[in-house]
């Protein structure tokens, strides 16, 4: 129950940050809130919820991941160009794809937690490494992918696009095993303390190498539909999610410091930061101006929950109470001396 009403509290915020954008939306910009408008944006803000989740699993860790364009792209490239058109290859081309993320991701993680790189340094340059087999595989040419794929992707079920329910049903798994078992506990108190849970017995690099591993896993499950989505993705289609996975992570409540974190906020936070690009698109305004609304959106959430506002407060309170206590003490000090010579000139007239 406890864990229970920790994910809740922790959406609250953005459930109520994106009812409001909606509400804003359908009064300023109908057109972004259109039955067609939406349906085209939910698979593009699934993909963005599951790509954020993994992007949650890294912050949680005290880490940042820089490497998701690499790994989208390349996913991407594979299940493009391997399959070439041919749908019956296209199973090859998908284990082909999580084996690549996975490895990558468990190669950033062992750089971060055992050999001790800065996770900016160790994944940034996994994204170039990644870039780079991009390149290679696809000979700087885009592809377009299967029948098959772009049928799966695009589809509905029940009038619901496929991949929204795939990524609810990836958000509930996540959310279960790190709220309901003992390894997810394990994995927060990580997170939470590292030399804590040192002390506790925990083997915190373990953890530390899991996240990078998994999130591989979803970045790689996330550009798979975007693929389908997209029919004929751009060779650095990974570019344009960077900014806004770190965005929806922040804007969940998850700290860049590391420690508890909601998946489920964090995929509200991509549908918020999704319908927002679309109110911003339906605007006229440029993908510019899209990006600088997205670096907005993450500067408001690192505003709301990084910045120690108590601690700065109580720093203020206790700066004034000194001063006051200061200016009472020289204020104080003329009478006090004053009596201090009144009782030497009686004692000498004595």
């Amino acid at each position: 129950m406890r864990s229970r009403l920790r994910v809740s509290g922790a959406s609250v915020p953005i459930v109520a940050a994106t009812i409001g954008l909606f509400v804003v939306s359908a009064v300023f910009e109908p057109d972004s809130v259109r039955h067609s408008a939406i349906l085209g944006m939910l698979p593009l803000a699934a993909v963005l919820a599951i790509l954020a989740m993994g992007q949650t699993l890294v912050i949680q860790q005290g880490g940042i991941d820089l490497s998701v364009p690499g790994m989208v792209s390349l996913t991407l490239v594979l299940v493009t160009h391997y399959p070439g058109g041919n749908s019956s290859r296209l199973a090859v081309a998908i284990v082909l794809a999580f084996v690549a993320t996975i490895a990558a991701g468990l190669l950033s993680g062992f750089i971060v937690s055992y050999v001790r790189v800065t996770p900016i340094v160790a994944t940034l340059g996994m994204n170039a490494v990644l870039y780079g087999f991009v390149l290679q595989i696809s000979g700087g040419n885009p592809t377009s992918t299967t029948n098959a794929l772009s049928n799966f992707a695009g589809g509905r079920v029940g009038g619901i696009p496929t991949a929204v329910i795939i990524a609810v049903v990836l958000a509930a798994i996540t959310a279960l095993i790190i709220k309901r078992t003992v390894v997810g506990r394990r994995f927060e108190a990580v997170g939470s303390s590292l030399l804590g849970a040192r002390a506790a017995g925990v083997e915190a690099r373990r953890y530390q190498l899991a996240a990078y591993a998994c999130a591989g896993l979803l970045y790689c499950a996330g550009a798979i539909l975007l693929g389908g989505i997209l029919g004929t993705p751009n060779l650095f289609q990974g570019d344009s999610y960077l900014l806004p996975s770190v965005a929806a992570v922040v804007l969940g409540g998850t700290s860049l410091l590391g420690g508890r974190g909601s998946v489920i906020a964090t995929a509200v936070a991509a549908l918020f930061i999704s319908q927002l690009d679309q109110f911003v698109l339906v605007l006229g305004a440029s993908n510019g101006v899209q990006n600088l609304v997205d670096a907005g959106a993450l500067g408001i959430g690192l505003a709301i929950y990084s910045v120690p506002w108590r601690r700065f407060r109580r720093r203020r309170d206790e700066g004034g109470a000194r001063s006051a206590t200061r200016s009472g003490q020289i204020g104080s000090e003329p009478s006090g001396s004053v009596s201090a010579g009144a009782t030497v000139a009686s004692g000498s007239q004595k």
